[in-house]
């Protein structure tokens, strides 16, 4: 297993849809080993192929509830269903969330509280996870990803003016751009 370089925004890889994965073989096996050591070292609670520069349609998780019970996983192919978000303007304590792709940063953003993601895990076997709070916010999350859109890509315009500015400042924004977990200094 191997930590990966994370794509910053701006890589080609993080803003195209990914494509699906066809068979489940050893190095997509591998894939997933490297992308859970890399999610855990940055530490992130979610990474999608496309942020180590992979164009599949796979996410890894991991997440622990209230009481630490750990919730960890691979969906590969994953199919999204949800309600719309509650209208209104997100909670800035409750409702934000960062990227490892856009790391340092947080912004509130409204999503939906409940989800179903059905796919297969790494055997094959059909999945399916019904999860609302963060769980369901970690799932549209990383399933954005496998169709090119990043979290700050649907910020409100005054968020994302902020998020232009940062990306300016960092310069990010241009193909090629990636940071080490357990390496570089970046506040994920």
């Amino acid at each position: 297993m191997a930590v990966l370089p994370i794509r910053i925004m701006g890589d080609p890889a993080l803003h195209s849809h990914a494509a699906p994965v066809e068979e489940i073989t050893a190095e997509v096996r591998a894939l997933v080993a490297d992308m859970f050591e890399t999610m855990d070292a940055a530490p992130g609670v979610g990474l999608a192929a496309p942020q180590v520069g992979v164009s599949l349609r796979l996410y890894t998780y991991s997440y622990a509830d209230d009481d630490g019970l750990p919730w960890r996983g691979v969906m590969i192919n994953p199919e999204l269903w949800m309600t719309p978000p509650e209208p209104g303007d997100p909670d800035p304590d409750d409702e934000s969330e960062g990227c490892l792709s856009f790391p340092g940063e947080r912004f509130p953003l409204r999503r939906s509280d409940r989800v179903r993601v059905t796919g297969t895990d790494l055997d094959g076997a059909p999945v399916t996870i019904d999860v609302d709070g963060w769980r369901a916010r970690i799932m549209q999350h990383e399933f954005d990803h496998l169709d090119g859109i990043l979290y700050i890509d649907r910020l409100d315009d005054g968020d994302w003016k902020t998020v232009q500015k940062i990306a300016r400042k960092r310069g990010w924004g241009r193909p090629g751009q990636a940071w080490m977990p357990g390496v570089d200094d970046i506040d994920a």
